[in-house]
């Protein structure tokens, strides 16, 4: 591991590229703990943990994602949720405009800045409508918890609405997710990794320490009475993050390989002659994608009900679809199939493949070129890709069923498995597969001796 770092810096690219993500992340972080003006954090913190009661909590959920900046009411509360929502809102707009469609196929560049653009204001517009309901939100449990909003701020009334308190948390939080957002774009830019993904699983990462110190609490090793959580239970969940873990780097890097052979064919004055290869189709070609668009999707209409207050048919809702309940479920795993399903339909190209494989002389054995090997692939792409959205789906709902059978907290639960693990893993191979990439263009061994990656 340590030759395998030193080989890492060695390279002055790759070396400025991680230096450079890692001061951005760590700009994040820094964020986190900014409070918003005229918040109280600490009580906001006592508040939050009162409200969750150790039990599966959409709350609970999204403070995970933001790293605690949510619990603490902090400048990146919202995190970049409302970001991922937009870029959801924008695909779906595509899949169903064929204007769009055309667009973007026809000049791919001004259609991904067009889109990009479009992305950025849906992102403005979900972040000050998200942070509105976080300002109501945080002044109705004031009424009923003072402390946590600065008097000063939530009397400065204007037809008895507290609007100095409103503007000051729209824009600041705001401002938290677009700076989030525009670190997001610089990291893929001119980092190493996907920005968006990486500031996602530092805040996962950042919960690993309050996790240790709620298992620690749980197994209540300083009385001779038996805690919360036992030995067997703390030993089930290392296997299940084992489990997990194993299999989430199945699904992400299992692929099919379907065999190709190259006729001989005349390049200048020479005779190539035939070859074998393959073409590597993925069993999960969206990757953690699915898992972070679901999340993000049920995320968005359940938060908009807790904030507006259970008394609300929006409220009564998010109840019904918050983590741990049955509906939650099944809609997360439909989310996960639909959204698989989506992803590969909409960055896999069986056309392009097959119009490139005749080009170079390529064909599949017992397939004709042109048509037939379109379809081909794109049966075999949709059968293989059902199997692996279903093992995703399983792996993202065990740990709260394993959570639910041994009464486990929550918080123990999520980090120890399903999305919070899914999301991580994903993006460490996501991450260590670009790092190994730069180290073979300059003729290196790669970053892992042994259990190398497969599909180099």
């Amino acid at each position: 591991m340590i030759d395998a770092i030193r080989r890492i810096f060695a390279i002055p690219e790759l070396r400025a590229k991680i230096s450079f993500t890692l001061v951005l992340l760590a700009i994040c972080r820094i964020g986190a703990y900014i409070p918003v003006p005229g918040i109280n954090g600490d009580v906001a913190i006592s508040v939050f943990k009162y409200a969750t009661r150790g039990g599966q909590n959409l709350f609970q959920l999204i403070d995970i994602f933001s790293g605690g900046a949510f619990a603490k009411m902090t400048l990146l509360a919202l995190g970049v949720m409302p970001y991922i929502t937009a870029t959801i809102i924008m695909q779906l707009l595509i899949a169903l405009i064929p204007s769009m469609q055309r667009e973007i196929r026809e000049s791919p560049d001004q259609g991904k800045r067009k889109l990009s653009k479009w992305t950025r204001m849906a992102t403005l517009v979900i972040s000050l409508f998200q942070s509105a309901l976080f300002a109501k939100y945080a002044l109705g449990i004031n009424r009923s918890s003072p402390g946590i909003v600065v008097p000063e701020l939530a009397d400065a009334q204007i037809f008895g609405i507290s609007l100095l308190f409103y503007l000051v948390v729209m824009i600041t939080m705001t401002a938290g997710t677009l700076l989030l957002m525009w670190v997001g774009e610089q990291i893929s830019e001119r980092g190493i990794g996907n920005g968006i993904s990486l500031i996602i699983a530092l805040g996962i990462v950042s919960s690993f320490p309050s996790t240790i110190g709620s298992i620690i609490q749980q197994l209540n090793l300083e009385s001779q009475e038996a805690g919360q959580l036992s030995f067997v239970s703390l030993i089930a969940l290392c296997l299940l993050f084992i489990v997990i873990a194993v299999g989430t780097i199945l699904v992400i890097q299992g692929q099919r390989r379907i065999p190709l052979q190259y006729a001989r064919r005349i390049v200048g004055r020479h005779e190539v002659q035939g070859g074998t290869s393959h073409i590597p189709l993925k069993v999960n070609y969206a990757g953690v994608v699915p898992v972070i668009f679901a999340s993000s999707l049920l995320m968005f209409p359940a938060t908009i009900g807790q904030f507006l207050g259970k008394t609300t048919w929006m409220g009564r809702l998010a109840s019904y679809i918050s983590p741990g309940t049955w509906v939650y479920m099944l809609f997360y795993v439909a989310l996960i199939l639909f959204f698989t399903y989506f992803w590969t339909a909409t960055q896999f190209k069986p056309e392009q493949i097959a119009s490139d494989m005749k080009k170079n002389g390529a064909f599949i054995p017992g397939i004709r070129q042109g048509k037939p090997t379109q379809d081909f692939l794109e049966s075999t792409m949709s059968r293989i890709t059902l199997a692996g959205a279903i093992f995703l789906a399983l792996i993202a709902i065990l740990p709260s069923l394993v959570g639910r059978l041994m009464g486990v907290d929550a918080n123990i639960s999520q980090f120890f498995g399903g999305t919070s693990l899914l999301i991580l893993v994903g993006v460490i191979l996501d991450t260590t597969k670009q790092v190994e990439s730069h180290l073979l263009m300059k003729r290196y061994d790669g970053f892992m001796t042994r259990g190398r990656l497969r599909g180099r």
